[in-house]
Order: structure tokens, then sequence, then C-alpha cells
């Protein structure tokens, strides 16, 4: 069963970019974030919207859009807030995960 708790965040920025992309796919505004082994540091973030939490999702809710984590990737990325980044270098989710020990440059994966 899905639980909802706090041990992650989706900031309001992060938010109102799933609702625009959502809205525009005519998807839920869910965005799960998964990790997975590989990237440059050893684990890597991957972001997707889904159709529903399953059944060991943690659940954060910003403004109506959910964050769904589920429960192996929670304890890699549990504390971290999910946010939403325009700069010169592009624009993207970011995470700041304080679990990670070291990150590589572009902020797509970590060590711990």
């Amino acid at each position: 069963m899905a639980t909802t708790a706090s041990e992650v965040a989706l900031s309001a920025a992060a938010a109102a970019r799933v609702a625009a992309i959502a809205n525009r796919q005519g998807k839920p505004a869910i965005l799960r974030l998964s990790v997975h082994g590989g990237g440059c540091s050893g684990f890597q973030y991957k972001f997707g919207l889904a159709d529903a939490p399953e059944g060991d999702d943690m659940i954060a809710e910003t403004d109506g859009v959910q964050l769904v984590v589920d429960s192996i990737s929670l304890d890699l990325v549990r504390g971290c807030r999910v946010d939403y980044v325009e700069s010169l270098g592009g624009a993207a989710f970011k995470v700041d995960n304080p679990q990670a020990a070291s990150g590589c440059g572009c902020g797509t994966s970590f060590a711990v």
C-alpha cells in the first residue's frame, strides 16, 4: 500500500513543471523518482511520469502534484528535495540528496 510521507519533498517550482508536462501529455501529475546503478558516480537518478503510485511507494505531495519513490530507491534518497532549476546551461529537475557523499558535475549521478 502506498503511503504518504515527508521523507522526500517536491519544491513548488518542480510541482509546477510536472503539472505543466503532465497536462501537455494528458497524464496524471505524478513524478516518479527512482535510483539505478550506473552513471559516473555509482548511482543515477531517473525521472518519469507515472500513471499511479504503486503499492510500496512513498508519496510526497505539493500543490496537488505527487512525487513517488519506491521503497528500494527511498533508502538512497531519504530526506531529499526535488527542485526544478533553469540556468544558462539548461533546465532540469535537481535532487538535493543528504544521503549523497559525492556527485558528478552534471548532477544526475551520486555516490553514498
